[in-house]
């Protein structure tokens, strides 16, 4: 294993994006997705970039200078110049900032997976830059696997822990609460969609005040 996978926490950083294409619009939308400040700088943008209102993402039309990676915690390389990139990715080493190169996944300091985002659950799949393709086909495999319904149980399931935590509960009491909650089917019971048995559920195990309702909204 060549990289040491991680989900690593962006909220309120400031992240930089070098490249107005699909490939660094793509790059910038997930990143102000998980609370990231990203600054978005290119000479010219795609259509994509219309996409980009109503979000918080700064773009700048400019050229790049190495100035522009001062205060950044990540820096992505996304041009459709391979020698820019390059030199993109030298002055964040000079920076001893880490950096993501688009076009030279084996030049860069981490990959980007494929990912599953399933609300709470995200699955991240990566051949370690061997076969784009094949992260694809296993990103569209496991999407079909891990439906909508694994999102809506780990909202529930958040909530509930939350609200116990709030009352005061140890949470190694929650370990054998949770895994019967699992035990009893709750999940399919959250797909077809019978939150009457779910409501049943979540009384018999927590006590009142636990509906489906009231935690996953």
């Amino acid at each position: 294993m060549r990289y040491y996978p991680i989900f690593l926490d962006v909220k309120d950083t400031n992240c930089l994006v070098v490249g107005g294409g699909p490939v660094g619009l793509r790059k910038a939308m997930i990143l102000e997705k998980c609370g990231a400040r990203v600054k978005v700088i290119s000479e010219t943008f795609s259509q994509g970039a219309e996409g980009i209102k109503g979000t918080s993402i700064f773009l700048v039309e400019k050229k790049y200078e190495k100035k522009d990676i001062q205060g950044m915690f990540l820096v992505f390389a996304a041009t459709n110049h391979s020698d820019l990139n390059q030199e993109i990715k030298k002055d964040a080493v000079d920076s001893h900032i880490l950096c993501n190169v688009a076009d030279a996944p084996d030049k860069s300091d981490f990959l980007l997976p494929s990912i599953v985002d399933r609300g709470d659950l995200v699955v991240a799949v990566s051949t370690s830059g061997a076969s784009p393709a094949m992260a694809k086909k296993i990103r569209q495999d496991l999407e079909f696997f891990f439906d909508p319904a694994y999102a809506q149980l780990l909202g529930l399931m958040g909530n509930i822990r939350k609200k116990l935590l709030s009352a005061g509960h140890a949470p190694d009491e929650h370990k054998k609460a949770f895994s019967n909650l699992i035990e009893r089917g709750i999940l399919e019971l959250i797909r077809t969609g019978d939150e009457i048995t779910v409501n049943s559920i979540l009384k018999e195990i927590f006590g009142n005040g636990y509906t489906y309702e009231e935690m996953v909204s």
